[in-house]
C-alpha cells in the first residue's frame, strides 16, 4: 500500500469507526497492515495530526476532529492577541479568544476544544470558538527582540507585536541593554508567568536601521546565502541556452515586456495577433526556467527550500542565483531567450474560447516601464514609442479592461489599492515613502497574467494532469463577524458579508470614501490566506474556479512545478505512442511541495510587512527627533472616548490623536453619534485633519499624532 493510499485508508477507517476512537495498534489490525506498512502507520498518523485532519485524545487514541469537538491547526495571532487556527488549505477552523490561548505562541500547531462557553461576544452560530488544550509542535524559529532589564532580571521584548509576552532570559550573554538579540525558546508551561528563552546572538543596537533587514531574515528564518554547490552549478547553466530543443520560433513576432523602472529581471512578455477569423490571440510568454533548472539538481533543491524570492526595501533574497534570475532567464530586449508560451484566443466579449501551449524561442522587441506605458493608455502619443508598440499597448489595454470587467461581474473582490514603496539609503535609513498606484498600466499586465494562470490551471485539470493550484478559501464566519462589527463601528451598514455578492458590492460602494483604503485593509485582514494545494478549488478573491501560478517561475517554485507538468504533457502529446512517457509529479509529492511553499510564502510576506512597518516607524521617529515633523493629511476612522484613531493615507499607517491633543478643556464623547466635541469643534468618523507625529513606540508598534 502506497503512502497516499495508506493515509486515505486510515481516514476512511476513522470515519466509519463508530464505537470508540481506536489506538494505532487497533488501526493496524483493522487495516491488516504488515511489516513496513506497520512502521509507516505512525508516520502517517503524525502527518494527519499536524495537518489537522485527525486528533489524538486520551489513551493515545485517534479520531476525526469534528466528531470529538477538537480541531487541529496552525495558530495565527492578531496584534490584539486573539487567535485564529488555520486548518488544511489555509481556512480558519476556529477562533480562540486571547484569554484562551494559554501558553501557545504564534505559529505553533495546536489542538483546540470547541465550545460555546467562550463565545459571549460571538452571536453567529456558525462561528466555532475554542480553547487551546494542547500544543502539538512549537514553531521552530529564532525570535528577535530587544534586550531590557529590571533590578532583578533580564528580559527580551520581541520585535513581532503578535508575541504578547516578553521572554525571560537568564543572562545577557555578552549583549548590551538596548541591543537587538536573537533568542531561542526554552519553555513555557504556566500562562501566568512569562516564557523563558536564552540569548544566542547579539545583532547590535536596536536603534540601528542597518540591522532591520538582518533581524527580519533571522526572525522569519529566511535563507541568506546560496551554498557553493548551487553557485557552481549556476555558472554552467548558460550553456543550456545553446541547446533549446524543439521549439516554436517566435523571434520575428513583436513581443514586449512591461516592468517597474527598477526591475532587474524580466520574466514575462506579451504579444497579440489576429487569427483567420479575426479574433484576438493573446500571447503570454514566460521565461522557461524549467529548461535550466532540472529536477533534483542542486539548483532545484535550493529553489524548493526557498520556495520564493523575498522583496525587502533594501534587499532582494532571490529564489535562484543571479546568473539565472538576471541572466539567461531574463527576457531582456534584443537577445534570444527560451520561453513557455500560452496563446489564448479571445472573442469580442472578452471570453477566452480556447488556449494552446508551446515551448518557444522569443526575442523581446522592447522593454517598457509602467511609467512609459500609462500615457499611451490614457490616449497620449509620447515620442519614441513607435506606431507598432503604441497599437499593441492600446490593444492589450482594451483586452485587459474587458477581462477586468468580466471578473468583477462575477463578484471578484475589488481590493486594488496604492502600495507603499519605502526608499532607503545604503545604511538602511528611510529617505522617503511613496505610494505606487495600481493604475491601468499595472492592470494591463495583471489581467493578462491572471488569464494565463487560469488557462494553464484549466488545461492541466481538464487533462487530469496532477498540478499545484492556487486556492483561496472563502472567509470564515468568525472573521466576517469581526469585520462587520469593525465596519459598523466606523458608521457603515455592510450587511451580510458572508455573501460574496454583498461583500463585492460593499467594496465598490466605498470607492471615493475617505476611509476606502482603511476599509480595504480591514477586508484583506479578514480574508484567509491563499494557499498552494494539489486539490483544485475556488479562488474566492478572484472568483475563479480554475487557478494556478504559471507566470513567475523565476521567483516562485510552484510555477516551476507547473511548467514541468505542462512540459511533460506536451511531450506526451508529441510522442503518443512512446512506451515510456515523461516523468510527472504524483499527488503525494505535490502535496509536500504545496505545504512547503505555502509556508515559505507566508514567512516571506510576514518578513516583508515587518520590515516595511519598521522602516515607516523609523521615518516618523526621524521626523520627531529632528524637531521639524512633516504635516500629514489624516482621516478619522474611529472615535473613542479617549481620542480619535486616524489613518495617514500617504503612509498607510494608523495612530491615535488623544483627547488631550484636541483641547485643554472638557471633551464630550457621544457614542450614539460616534463623535467628540471640543468646544465648537466636532470630530466624527471621516473627518479630515492635519496632523504631525507626537510619539513613536517602536517596540509596541504604536503611533500618537497631534493636530498640526
Amino acid at each position: 500500500m502506497k503512502h497516499g493510499s495508506l493515509k486515505q485508508a486510515v481516514l476512511e477507517h476513522l470515519h466509519t469507526e463508530k464505537r470508540r476512537p481506536p489506538s494505532a495498534n487497533e488501526i493496524s489490525s483493522a487495516l491488516k497492515l504488515r511489516g513496513a506498512q506497520k512502521k509507516q502507520l505512525q508516520k502517517v498518523l503524525n502527518e494527519l495530526l499536524l495537518a489537522g485532519e485527525i486528533v489524538r485524545i486520551r489513551g493515545q487514541r485517534y479520531s476525526i476532529g469534528a466528531e470529538a469537538d477538537l480541531v487541529t491547526g496552525r495558530l495565527d495571532v492578531s496584534k490584539r492577541g486573539d487567535g485564529y487556527v488555520q486548518g488544511a488549505g489555509g481556512s480558519c477552523v476556529a477562533f480562540v479568544p486571547r484569554r484562551a490561548i494559554g501558553t501557545a505562541l504564534p505559529g505553533d500547531t495546536v489542538v483546540v476544544r470547541v465550545g460555546r462557553e467562550l463565545a459571549e461576544r460571538i452571536t453567529d452560530d456558525r462561528v466555532r470558538v475554542g480553547r487551546v488544550i494542547r500544543i502539538l509542535a512549537r514553531a521552530q524559529r529564532e525570535i528577535v527582540g530587544t534586550l531590557k532589564r529590571t533590578d532583578r532580571f533580564f528580559y527580551v521584548i520581541p520585535m513581532d507585536p503578535r508575541y504578547k509576552k516578553d521572554f525571560y532570559v537568564p543572562e545577557a550573554a555578552g549583549a548590551e541593554i538596548g541591543d537587538r538579540v536573537i533568542i531561542r525558546f526554552a519553555g513555557w508551561d504556566d500562562p501566568h508567568i512569562n516564557p523563558e528563552a536564552e540569548i544566542v546572538e547579539s545583532l547590535g543596537p536596536a536603534d540601528s536601521p542597518s540591522q532591520d533587514t538582518i533581524a527580519a531574515i533571522r526572525h522569519y528564518g529566511l535563507p541568506d546565502e546560496f551554498p557553493s554547490t548551487v553557485l557552481t552549478e549556476a555558472e554552467t547553466v548558460s550553456g543550456q541556452l545553446e541547446k533549446p530543443g524543439r521549439r516554436v520560433d517566435l523571434r520575428k513576432q513583436f513581443i514586449l515586456t512591461i516592468d517597474p523602472a527598477k526591475a532587474r529581471d524580466f520574466d514575462d512578455a506579451l504579444s497579440m495577433e489576429r487569427d483567420e477569423e479575426g479574433r484576438r490571440v493573446l500571447g503570454v510568454h514566460i521565461a522557461d526556467v524549467s529548461h535550466f533548472v532540472r529536477p533534483r539538481s542542486d539548483l532545484d533543491k535550493e529553489a524548493r527550500l526557498r520556495g520564493n524570492s523575498v522583496y525587502l526595501p533594501d534587499r532582494v533574497i532571490p529564489m535562484l542565483p543571479e546568473q539565472l534570475s538576471n541572466g539567461v532567464c531574463s527576457l531582456r530586449p534584443d537577445v534570444d531567450r527560451l520561453a513557455f508560451s500560452v496563446f489564448m484566443t479571445v472573442d469580442d466579449k472578452g471570453q477566452v474560447v480556447s488556449s494552446r501551449f508551446a515551448r518557444t524561442r522569443i526575442r523581446s522587441s522592447r522593454r517598457f516601464t509602467y511609467e512609459e506605458v500609462l500615457p499611451v493608455l490614457m490616449g497620449e502619443n509620447p515620442k519614441g514609442i513607435g506606431k507598432q508598440a503604441g497599437r499593441l499597448l492600446r490593444d492589450l489595454h482594451r483586452l485587459a479592461q474587458q477581462f477586468r470587467k468580466r471578473r468583477f461581474a462575477k463578484y471578484a473582490l475589488e481590493l486594488d489599492a496604492p502600495e507603499p514603496e519605502v526608499q532607503v539609503d545604503k545604511q538602511g535609513v528611510t529617505t522617503g515613502i511613496r505610494m505606487v498606484a495600481n493604475d491601468e498600466s499595472h492592470q494591463l499586465v495583471e489581467e493578462c497574467m491572471v488569464a494565463a494562470n487560469e488557462a494553464t490551471a484549466r488545461e492541466l485539470s481538464d487533462q487530469a494532469v496532477p498540478s499545484i493550484y492556487r486556492v483561496h478559501a472563502p472567509p470564515s464566519a468568525e472573521k466576517m463577524q469581526d469585520l462587520t462589527a469593525e465596519l459598523s463601528g466606523l458608521g457603515f451598514e455592510p450587511g451580510d458579508l458572508t455573501n460574496r455578492r454583498n461583500l463585492a458590492k460593499f467594496l465598490r460602494s466605498v470607492k471615493g470614501d475617505a476611509r476606502a483604503d482603511y476599509v480595504r485593509l480591514a477586508v484583506l485582514k479578514s480574508m484567509n490566506r491563499a494557499e498552494y494545494t494539489p486539490e483544485r478549488a475556488e479562488h474566492f478573491g478572484l472568483s475563479k474556479q480554475y487557478y494556478g501560478h504559471f507566470t513567475s517561475p523565476i521567483r516562485r517554485y510552484p510555477d516551476l512545478i507547473v511548467h514541468r507538468q505542462l512540459g511533460a504533457l506536451l511531450l506526451k502529446r508529441a510522442k503518443p505512442g512512446a512506451k515510456r512517457g515523461p516523468r510527472m509529479y504524483g499527488k503525494d509529492e505535490l502535496e509536500k511541495v504545496s505545504v512547503s511553499c505555502s509556508d515559505t510564502e507566508r514567512r516571506a510576506d510576514e518578513a516583508e510587512r515587518a520590515v516595511v512597518e519598521i522602516k515607516k516607524y523609523r521615518f516618523l521617529k526621524q521626523q520627531l527627533d529632528s524637531g521639524n515633523p512633516e504635516t500629514y493629511e489624516a482621516v478619522v476612522v474611529s472615535v473613542m472616548n479617549f481620542g480619535l484613531f486616524v489613518e495617514i493615507p500617504a503612509l498607510q499607517v494608523q495612530g491615535l490623536v488623544h483627547v488631550r491633543e484636541l483641547s485643554s478643556g472638557f471633551v464630550r464623547h457621544s457614542r450614539t453619534n460616534q463623535s467628540l466635541r471640543a468646544g465648537k469643534k466636532r470630530y466624527v468618523v471621516e473627518s479630515r485633519l492635519k496632523v504631525v507625529i507626537a510619539n513613536v513606540d517602536m517596540e509596541g508598534r504604536k503611533l500618537d499624532f497631534a493636530l498640526a
